[in-house]
């Protein structure tokens, strides 16, 4: 939201340059994300919370300049033809007159829903002439990016912008009945807003009408048929107050979102509405000209009051840890629109924050409360917690000490931490790039990767988070995508995080860790070419975090999942339990997604890992006697593994055996009709003595015979 510093000085006179000024209001809550140097000087974009509606304005922001610096704000002033006013915004302004006869008797305001709508101020303008604002209220509103459209409903703009009160302007002469009338929509009506656009109304929106039919949407948009064109010469002006939540829910129903809406949601000042009408008649009567009927006529159905709160030194120093005088803790108070009593006592026992009683005797440590009740503007300010917070703000957060609060307990260490770690710094090691991805995923997204039972959201965003992930893939494949859509080919990434699924009424939430990798290997050199990440790669970094725990078997199989390839997959199994899937993405899930390369993927079941200890480093001394080498080359039907050959081999329990590994495998020619061509190496060697000729040809002639008996036949 734009915000001019120049508009603001109107109201409060400064003495610091527009760059100071945004430095102070960052850091005093009202955040100047940039300075925009234009051809109407400095603009500031500011990004305002959505609990300070008030300050969405440049009186709201001259009203916090007025606190930081302790300068006086200067009131709004309105001088109609026939009353003379001046008043502090949404504070002590009231314009009604105790008699309203002759206005009550030319149009009436009926509030029929008191919920939706407090408050519904009322003037009527006669005589005026459309046509365009002057130079400088035209330049005004282009400054924050609002386009001029004539002289009535620039002067609603402005003084949107000027006070943050909506307001609205009718077309008097489309009313029909004489009257407006504020209720609920009924069955079957229709209304085309100012945006062009017909809606069909439910009866539950709040809607502005006349004696036949809705002529707006209250608090979102007026309505076509009553707006202001170049024929208009007789208008009326609405200020009103409407309930936030009403508000909100009517904007989203029919998916609108404006100026109006933007306030009106947050909460308005109940006690701005006279006071924004009258601005707005003063503006239209000075650029068009016309005539102001009677007074305001200012229906209230209900009232909007503010609680009176109890503000205790003790707290405000116990909260801040700071002892901050009492004649800056009132004078930020006072600055800000708050009424404060000079000392208050509160009944025994009563909770902070609630309403006081002046009638109540004090106990000696009470006495020292102050009764403040907070201005129509700040309904955001409820609790006594609400007013430290105002004063630490107002105060400064840069100028209270750097300390640590008070800590009576322990740091706890989380039982998963270190693996966590341990897991994570692997990673980072190999070249894997940390990522996050949405926990909420599309249905179709999490059926194809995930057979569990979904976890769905009740109330989602999109179809695109339906429900929540019940596998980390496709978040990694979207990460993936991602990178190769914007010309980043070699991409490597892993994510920890939890996974979810429902069973019955029960709600399984585990923690895994998911891998992708695509492009190069690794960067070429001089001596070694630049190669194809390839599924060996993916399954050396599988180890590498597997091998960080203890074990007493783990093997590879091809059991993987459907959506991997499934020639290029494998499955890690730690003492019976999956722990690790991984491989190539299916070609078709690849065409799908339109993955221009191989992508490899990974997940790791950090639930059933975290079940082993970590490994702890050992210190083993090198051998002092030689290692004795054996070569066998064997050819193998096609559905015999390493795997299983390694299980075999491992179950002959040869002390000396150190290493068992494949060195070449063959396949084609006239081996390949009959299965495939391997060169297995095994590797003895003793910590005790020289291993004798005759010892390792005993132990050769024991793996023949295992490998001949799975199949085998060993080549001459």
């Amino acid at each position: 939201m734009k915000i001019s510093p120049n508009w603001v000085r109107e109201f409060v006179d400064l003495s610091v340059d527009d760059r100071k000024l945004a430095e102070d209001l960052t850091l005093h809550g009202i955040a100047v994300e940039a300075l925009i140097t234009g051809g109407e000087g400095t603009l500031y974009e500011v990004e305002f919370t959505p609990n300070r509606p008030d300050a969405m304005n440049h009186y709201g922001v001259a009203r916090e300049c007025s606190a930081i610096y302790d300068l006086d704000l200067k009131p709004l002033v309105v001088n109609l033809p026939a009353l003379s006013m001046a008043a502090r915004a949404g504070a002590d302004f009231d314009p009604r007159p105790e008699k309203k006869k002759e206005a009550s008797r030319q149009f009436s305001i009926v509030i029929e829903d008191a919920e939706g709508c407090a408050r519904y101020t009322a003037r009527i303008i006669r005589s005026v002439s459309i046509g365009p604002s002057a130079a400088p209220v035209i330049a005004r509103l282009q400054s924050v990016d609002q386009r001029s459209i004539n002289n009535v409903a620039d002067a609603s703009n402005y003084v949107l912008w000027e006070m943050g009160h909506p307001t609205h302007a009718f077309d008097l002469d489309t009313l029909e009945g004489g009257m407006i009338v504020v209720r609920r929509a009924r069955p079957g009506e229709r209304l085309q807003t100012l945006d062009g656009v017909e809606r069909e109304l439910s009866p539950q929106d709040l809607v502005i009408a006349d004696a036949c039919k809705p002529v707006a949407l209250a608090g979102v948009m007026g309505g076509a048929a009553t707006m202001i064109t170049a024929k208009t010469r007789n208008v009326l002006l609405e200020s009103a107050w409407f309930d936030p939540v009403s508000i909100r829910q009517t904007a989203k129903r029919h998916g609108m979102h404006t100026d109006a809406s933007h306030r009106f949601e947050r909460g308005a000042d109940f006690e701005a509405t006279p006071l924004a009408c009258a601005r707005v008649a003063q503006l239209i009567l000075q650029s068009a000209g016309g005539k102001l009927e009677g007074a305001a006529i200012d229906p209230v159905a209900r009232a909007i009051e503010r609680p009176v709160l109890s503000l205790r030194r003790r707290e405000v120093r116990r909260i801040l840890g700071k002892e901050i005088e009492a004649a800056e803790i009132e004078g930020a108070l006072r600055r800000l629109g708050f009424e404060l009593s000079p000392r208050c006592a509160t009944a025994p026992g009563r909770a902070a924050g609630t309403a006081v009683s002046r009638e109540t005797p004090a106990s000696a440590e009470e006495s020292a409360a102050i009764a403040v009740r907070p201005p129509s503007w700040r309904l955001d300010v409820a609790r006594e917690i609400d007013l430290i917070e105002e004063i630490a703000r107002i105060h400064g957060y840069e100028n209270f000490p750097n300390t640590l609060p008070g800590f009576a307990g322990a740091v706890v260490k989380l039982a998963e931490e270190e693996r966590d770690a341990k897991v994570r710094h692997t990673l980072l090691a190999l070249g894997y790039d940390e990522a996050l991805s949405w926990t909420f995923i599309a249905r179709r997204d999490a059926q194809a990767f995930s057979s569990a039972p979904l976890l769905d959201i009740e109330n989602p965003i999109s179809d695109e988070a339906a429900v929540m992930r019940p596998s980390l893939l496709p978040g990694m494949l979207q990460m993936l995508a991602w990178n190769l859509n914007r010309d980043s080919n070699d991409v490597r990434l892993f994510e920890a995080g939890h996974v979810f699924s429902q069973f019955g009424q029960r709600v399984d939430e585990t923690k895994r860790i998911s891998l992708g990798a695509t492009g190069r290997a690794g960067p070429a050199s001089w001596d070694h070419p630049s190669r194809p990440h390839t599924f060996f790669d993916l399954k050396g970094v599988v180890e590498q975090v597997l091998n960080l725990f203890t074990y007493r078997s783990l093997y590879y199989d091809s059991h993987a999942a459907e959506f991997l390839h499934p020639g290029r997959s494998a499955r890690a199994v730690m003492d019976g339990a999956t722990v690790a899937r991984f491989g190539q993405l299916h070609p078709d899930l690849a065409a799908v997604r339109k993955l221009r390369q191989e992508v490899y993927v990974g997940e790791i079941y950090l639930d059933r890992l975290y079940q082993h200890g970590l490994r702890e480093p050992r210190y083993t001394p090198l051998p002092r006697f030689p290692a004795v080498t054996r070569d066998f080359s064997f050819v193998c039907p096609d559905k015999l593994s390493f795997a299983r050959i390694q299980e075999k081999i491992a179950a002959l329990r040869i002390s000396e055996l150190r290493s068992f590994t494949p060195v070449e495998v063959f396949r084609g020619g006239a081996i390949g009709k009959v299965g495939y061509s391997v060169l297995l190496r095994a590797e003895f060697q003793s910590a005790e003595r020289t291993l004798t000729d005759e010892e390792v040809a005993v132990w050769a002639q024991q793996i023949i015979k295992v490998l001949e008996s799975l199949g085998g036949t060993l080549r001459s």
